[in-house]
């Protein structure tokens, strides 16, 4: 049994799920989610609680797992239209600087010229001195434009210059002075 997909939804007041053929479509404040519907699943949403059980005909290993992803893809999509999501990742370097231009974001990071980034529909960038935050509703898609960013310059071991989330540990390198000394 899928200890994910056994678990209920509680889908707030201001949260509007419509089940359909193919589709869950999840709707609020923050805008409209659409979630492909997965093979050999029954849908409940009774009195503010939406349950997800497997059909008792389909027996298969396949889809055990998909009963467990079905219900955390209907979750995130509650959790984001409720409250949305956002990444923050911060600029270290001398001389890195992130401003917006418009929608875009303009990253000047030590190359001869500046990377334009347009965000996707749906996902919102913005700055704040050395610090750029992504947010949206749809929890993959925040996650996949950040770690977009991230990618453009990654921090290096030795100084730790780059791109990196908020709170994210650089593993540090000694260097050649270092390795030099202890032998």
């Amino acid at each position: 049994m899928s200890k994910i997909g056994k678990k209920e939804i509680i889908v707030p007041l201001e949260v509007t799920i419509t089940i359909g053929a193919d589709s869950i479509t999840v709707s609020g404040k923050k805008g409209t989610l659409l979630i492909p519907r997965l093979e050999g699943l029954e849908f409940n949403n009774e009195q503010g609680v939406l349950t997800v059980t497997k059909l008792e005909a389909e027996r298969q290993k396949n889809s055990m797992a998909l009963w467990g992803t079905q219900r955390a893809l209907l979750a995130n999509a509650v959790e984001g239209i409720q409250n949305g999501y956002e990444k923050k990742l911060e600029l270290e370097g001398v001389g890195y600087r992130a401003a917006m231009e418009g929608e875009a974001l303009i990253l000047h990071l030590g190359l001869s010229h500046p990377i334009r980034v347009v965000p996707p529909q749906g996902v919102t960038i913005g700055t704040e001195k050395n610090t750029i935050t992504v947010s949206g509703v749809d929890k993959a898609l925040v996650g996949q434009v950040a770690a977009n960013v991230r990618a453009l310059k990654k921090p290096e071991p030795y100084k730790g210059k780059g791109i990196h989330y908020v709170g994210e540990i650089i593993r540090r390198k000694a260097g050649k002075k270092m390795a030099g000394a202890s032998s």
